[in-house]
């Protein structure tokens, strides 16, 4: 445990090389299942993984009840965490929380309730009970800054006296408010030609990143780089941008980083997408890096200008990424093909 911790101290990006070609960080990447949609349990199926499933549901995976017939419907969403909850339980439940709630706003609904599950947890020892404690404070201080009702029990446990290799996880579910189904944004780019950007500040940053693990096999890093009123500022953005209707799709920037955010994004309609990175940034960590507070939209060409001045009013960030194409998936004028390479069968 010990022997974790300081590595996660003594970790530096400056340490990980820059990788020389990208086409083979994102084909190595593409059969990591972490980065697949595939939920077994629920595909019986004997087909393999495939890269397919990566963006193969227009809501990305959150489920949608409709609550009467008035337009009134309910979102739901569950994530589960385990990176740093024996070190920082506080700052892990807080992030994991801040996830669910971008995700909530980016599909359009209004965060309204959670809950959390501590699972493999031995309460009785020290160790336990100082997870324990850390989730709890997290939880309410993530619930305070989101305005969330939490379960009468806050946090339910699943006491373990030996777990073994398996690391204790939290797992929380939000409930989300959808009042009108007719203004619901998915994840998914819609035409060619719309303008996509970033909002949100990228950094130098692959902690606790698929790439850094899948890629580079460093597992004991430091949680992504997270500040919990920046992600209060970005999504209150989102909020207005989503009120004055001016974005088309809206996706956190989530596990994969941007590149496999833009990927989800752009097969369903079988899409591309054209960018220009960040000349200030290291290229991994702009296109793999899981730094939060980070948001993908498109945005149709009338509403760009309207979009861009919300946006400077409101002191936000935003980066210019480039644009939606017929399929081809082109990075820094480099072409790397076509969406249908990015699928089963290459």
């Amino acid at each position: 445990m010990n022997d974790i911790l300081q590595a996660e101290k003594d970790f530096s990006i400056d340490t990980i090389p820059e990788p020389e070609n990208i086409e083979d960080v994102i084909f190595s990447l593409m059969v990591n299942p972490n980065l697949s949609s595939i939920n077994y349990f629920n595909d019986f199926s004997e087909v393999n993984i495939s890269p397919d499933s990566i963006g193969d549901s227009d809501n990305d995976e959150t489920g949608l009840f409709e609550l009467d017939s008035n337009g009134t419907s309910m979102a739901m969403t569950t994530h589960a965490f385990h990176h740093h909850l024996q070190n920082d339980p506080q700052k892990a439940t807080e992030i994991l929380i801040s996830r669910a709630a971008r995700k909530m706003l980016c599909f359009g609904a209004s965060p309204t309730a959670i809950s959390a599950f501590l699972y493999h947890i031995n309460f009785g020892d020290p160790k336990g009970q100082f997870i324990a404690s850390g989730a709890k404070r997290g939880l309410e201080n993530a619930a305070k800054k989101f305005n969330l009702k939490i379960s009468d029990r806050k946090i339910r446990f699943d006491h373990f006296s030996k777990h073994g290799p398996v690391f204790p996880t939290i797992i929380i579910s939000m409930m989300s408010l959808v009042h009108n189904q007719e203004k619901i944004t998915t994840h998914t780019f819609k035409r060619k030609g719309n303008n996509i950007f970033l909002i949100g500040r990228s950094i130098d940053d692959i902690g606790s990143s698929e790439y850094l693990e899948f890629y580079h096999g460093v597992s004991d890093s430091p949680l992504p780089a997270f500040d919990i009123n920046v992600e209060i500022e970005i999504q209150s953005a989102l909020k207005k941008l989503h009120k004055r209707d001016l974005i088309r799709s809206a996706s956190p920037i989530g596990k994969g980083g941007l590149f496999f955010t833009l990927l989800r994004a752009a097969i369903p309609n079988d899409l591309g997408f054209d960018i220009i990175t960040d000349a200030e940034i290291r290229i991994d960590s702009f296109l793999f890096g899981e730094a939060m507070g980070r948001i993908l939209v498109d945005v149709d060409l009338e509403n760009e200008d309207d979009f861009m001045d919300l946006l400077t009013e409101m002191n936000i960030p935003f980066f210019t990424l480039g644009h939606v194409t017929k399929g081809e998936i082109r990075i820094d004028d480099t072409s790397f093909g076509f969406i249908d390479k990015m699928t089963a069968g290459v």
